[in-house]
């Protein structure tokens, strides 16, 4: 949805939460009711002259008309396929994806990483286009992304990681200094792997959350960490054989 179609989208909630009828509005703007209606309808003209017209009508200021329209976008939970495969085409364009999921600022990726700053700026307008970030002045962005944001599972970026990240990844021994790797392996009831997996979940949310609070930490005092988690219902292919009957009842 374009932020012209959000901004009518948020004033029509408003109009209705109100009360007020397309001809009450007319009256107050000294308009008629049908260019009320063209104006309201889907790919309408709206000056910004109107818009703080509709502000007055409204009793409510353009920054709280601002926080509706926040408030009724919705944020995406995971990408189209072809959205991940423009992603994933292009290292630099998956790079900066990952930057702008972590919300790093330009300056910082620009510290970080051998990419121009004219790079930069075009792999932002691209993830705009992609709908993954709103693009604003001085390359500034603000995630279209909910908290809960996770790639496709059979997806693109996903086989990327698989083939190309996760060897690299596992390889490393987790002895450092907050470092772990731990592998459990049991029964449960299905009841109760869905409530793990709602924890796990929230882990995952502390750990970014966690993330944007640190930023405001020196660069010294910082360390770049990667979270993992995962957890299925599974058995490990080498012992599928030892399994009595055959094999069919999972571990």
């Amino acid at each position: 949805m374009s932020s012209t179609q959000t901004l009518v989208a948020a004033i029509k909630a408003e109009l209705k939460q109100r009360g007020l009828s397309y001809a009450e509005v007319a009256r107050e703007l000294k308009l008629s009711e049908s260019s009320v209606k063209r104006m309201l309808a889907p790919g309408g003209e709206m000056p910004l002259s109107r818009v703080d017209e509709l502000c007055r009508v409204l009793q409510m200021d353009f920054t709280e008309l601002a926080a509706r329209m926040a408030q009724a976008m919705p944020l995406r939970r995971e990408l189209s396929l072809a959205q991940e495969r423009a992603v994933v085409a292009d290292p630099k364009l998956l790079l900066m994806a990952i930057c702008c999921l972590s919300q790093w600022t330009l300056e910082q990726v620009l510290a970080s990483y051998r990419i121009s700053e004219a790079e930069a700026t075009r792999y932002l307008v691209q993830l705009d286009r992609l709908g993954i970030i709103e693009l604003r002045p001085l390359n500034r962005y603000k995630l279209l992304v909910a908290k809960t944001f996770r790639w496709r599972p059979h997806g693109p970026v996903m086989q990327f990681f698989r083939a190309e990240v996760a060897q690299d990844f596992f390889a490393g021994g987790f002895d450092g200094d907050a470092e772990l790797l731990m592998l459990v392996h049991g029964q449960l009831g299905h009841g109760m792997a869905r409530e793990l997996v709602e924890r796990l979940q929230r882990v995952a949310e502390d750990f970014a959350r966690q993330h944007l609070l640190d930023q405001k930490l020196p660069e010294a005092e910082k360390r770049p960490y990667t979270l993992v988690m995962g957890m299925r219902s599974w058995l490990f292919e080498h012992f599928r054989h030892l399994q009595r009957g055959g094999g069919a009842r999972r571990a």
